[in-house]
Parts: C-alpha cells; structure tokens; sequence
C-alpha cells in the first residue's frame, strides 16, 4: 500500500485492496506538465470492465459535516482545478478511460441517514464510498464560492446520479 497521509484516501485504499480490485496508486507529489502547464493529478487508476479504466480523484468529506448552526448531509463541493485537472486527464488517456470523482464520506451520523448501506470500516473509522463521473458532474455542476473557485452539484441531483463504488461494473 502506498503510504498516504489522507485519511480518506487511504480508507478507499483500503477498500481496493480487501476487495481485490486491481488499482494503481497515483504519486501524488509528482505534478506532470502537458503543453507547458501543470494538470492537477488523480490518485488512482482503477480498473473496472474490460476496456474501462477510471481515473479516480478521491474527494474527502464528512457525513454529516457540522456547521455553527446544522448539520449538511451529501457535501459534494470540488473545485474548479479538480474538476478541470480530471476532465484534461480524460482527454489524454482517451478512449476507455472515464475521469471520477469518488467521495470518500467519513460517517459520523445516526446509521439511518448513511449516505449508502455500503459501509467500510477502516482504523476505527467507518467510510462509504460515492462515485460520478467527471463528465456528469460537469454537466450538473454550479458555483459554490467564488473566492475558494468552488464547485457543488445541487444534493436532489447528486443524490440521484451518484452510485456507490460497490455497485459499480
């Protein structure tokens, strides 16, 4: 396993590995370059069907977050440079690769508002592991903040397109 100081990263890692699903963790350290500019990297390659490969850009967020004043349940903010940086990726992989946001929910409520009924358990911690594509969520996306160049998928939207990873191919 590559030594990964995200927690969310490592916990869907983990989860690769107890599930035997051949990946490739991505150095995240290493910036490439294509055409003279820097392209944000992804942290894994992920090989689902024959002929698909995902490029996955693992997203960490908690489940519910707490705020001063409630709680946010399907927090599914990027930011523009992700959402690019993977979109790009796509571009230069081609054919077969498909660019996904996972979003690795760190669970912290009651289990009857889990985001899944997929549940991994890793270091004590419990995490359930949403997916969609970099396209769909291109299409759904709209401004979040402006100062921080944030993006968000309204959550009815989000809740009906995103699928958790277990279910996938």
């Amino acid at each position: 396993m590559t030594r990964r100081y995200i927690h969310y990263e490592a916990a869907f890692e983990d989860y690769l590995r107890s599930q035997g699903i051949a990946y490739i963790a991505v150095d995240e350290h290493r910036k490439a370059i294509f055409s003279g500019a820097r392209v944000k990297s992804f942290d894994f390659l992920l090989y689902r069907d024959p002929g698909e490969t995902w490029l996955v850009d693992v997203k960490g967020r908690k489940f519910p977050y707490d705020t001063p004043t409630s709680k946010r349940y399907w927090e599914n903010w990027v930011t523009r440079e992700d959402m690019n940086g993977l979109s790009q990726w796509q571009g230069v992989f081609g054919q077969g690769f498909v660019g996904v946001f996972v979003f690795a929910y760190l669970l912290l409520g009651p289990d009857d508002r889990l985001p899944t009924s997929h549940v991994h358990s890793y270091k004590g911690a419990h995490y359930s592991f949403l997916w969609i594509s970099v396209t769909a969520y291109q299409e759904h996306a709209r401004k979040r903040s402006a100062r921080w160049d944030t993006l968000s998928m309204p959550t009815r939207r989000f809740r009906e397109m995103a699928e958790p990873v277990q279910r996938a191919g």
